[in-house]
């Protein structure tokens, strides 16, 4: 074979040492060993040792170390349903709806629900209802003027759930986990207010949650996350005033994911009581309540207040215009009165502070007698 110019030909049995190779011009070098060196030999004994070793370390590693996975099967159907991953956030969207910037001021999204005792009962077989109502609050650019414009529409609810007779005793409307709840105080059932439609979410038992009653619910309220449920606020007593139990001093915690927590608010409410100057036998009836993340305060407005003794008849006329602010702690209470303007004074006497006078927060700290939604 004939050899490249510049290129020395090797002898057949000399060792090939280096081996300089140009390509495209630019010299390369390449070593070429002898087979047969013993420095090359694989060495199978020490690798077989130094891989028994670091799976021996393994091993007790993951015997050792703390497990924090979670189940599989719920990790798997995650990663395959990633658009799911916030159901486990809390939603914190409020307003549900954006305000409007008018020339007139600034319109948020209302809603009103209403409770309409015994009249609930619908002429349809086994059914109750409720009317809600949707509308404008306009709250004029300097915050001293307001305007309710309601939807021409109202939305009639229904329901098949009832204790003794009765349900859809709606008693309060709040936004939470962003979306639109209410509360039956005959049944107990916290309803997702979902469109047109009273969707059943939890039922809320009586007192400490082993009762075999509904929940008697007359407020709701927002705090860290969770849905606080109240009662009256007082004894539960006969017509005549005598004590029967303490069922409706306990307020329900309720978890965005459905998990009830039973709170005895036993010294709460006296306490709230007392700073009214009211000892017993006399008495607050709460059906008002919102705590402000604003100002860390809790606020109630008591329908009724006494000094006396509860009687039905009576309790009719002993309505109030009565306002308490107090710390998580409930201390540094602020007892305060307020004013009912354009409200003829026996008329007060009566009507009080209900469910439907919810109490709750707007930018420009006004209340209103419904939800912004």
């Amino acid at each position: 074979m004939p050899v490249s110019p510049g290129y020395a030909r090797l002898d057949q049995n000399e060792p090939m040492k280096s081996l300089r190779i140009s390509v495209g011009g630019l010299p390369m070098l390449a070593s070429m060993t002898n087979p047969t060196d013993p420095r090359f030999h694989i060495k199978w004994r020490a690798i077989i040792l130094v891989v028994t070793v670091i799976m021996l370390v393994l091993l007790i590693y993951m015997q050792l170390a703390p497990v924090h996975s979670q189940p599989r099967g719920r990790y798997v159907w995650r990663l395959n349903h990633p658009e799911t991953a916030d159901e486990d956030l809390y939603n914190d969207t409020y307003p549900l709806s954006p305000p409007e910037r008018t020339s007139r001021g600034t319109r948020y999204r209302i809603c009103v629900i209403a409770d309409l005792d015994t009249n609930s009962r619908s002429e349809k077989k086994l059914t109750w209802f409720s009317y809600m109502r949707k509308g404008h609050l306009l709250v004029s650019e300097s915050g001293d003027k307001v305007a309710v414009e309601w939807d021409p529409d109202r939305v009639v609810l229904e329901s098949h759930l009832a204790e003794k007779g009765r349900g859809m005793e709606l008693s309060e409307l709040v936004v939470f986990n962003g979306k639109l709840y209410s509360v039956d105080d005959r049944t107990g059932v916290v309803y997702h207010i979902n469109r047109n439609k009273a969707v059943p979410w939890v039922i809320l038992p009586d007192g400490d949650g082993t009762i075999s009653k509904g929940f008697k619910a007359e407020w709701l309220a927002v705090k860290d996350e969770h849905l606080f449920v109240g009662g009256l606020g007082k004894e539960w007593t006969t017509t005549s005033g005598e004590v029967v139990n303490d069922n409706p001093e306990w307020v329900k915690v309720v978890g965005f994911r459905g998990d009830v927590q039973h709170q005895n608010w036993v010294s709460k409410y006296n306490t709230l009581r007392s700073a009214a100057g009211i000892n017993p036998p006399g008495y607050l009836i709460h059906e008002s309540a919102a705590w402000s993340d604003t100002l860390q305060r809790w606020f109630f407005l008591p329908r009724r207040a006494s000094a006396e003794r509860y009687d039905e008849t009576a309790d009719e006329r002993r309505a109030t215009n009565l306002m308490l602010c107090c710390s998580a702690a409930f201390t540094d209470i602020v007892v305060s009165q307020m004013t009912i303007c354009g409200t003829a004074s026996d008329k007060v006497s009566v009507r009080g502070h209900s469910q439907q006078n919810a109490l709750l927060w707007i930018p420009v700290e006004i209340y209103f007698c419904g939800r912004i939604v």
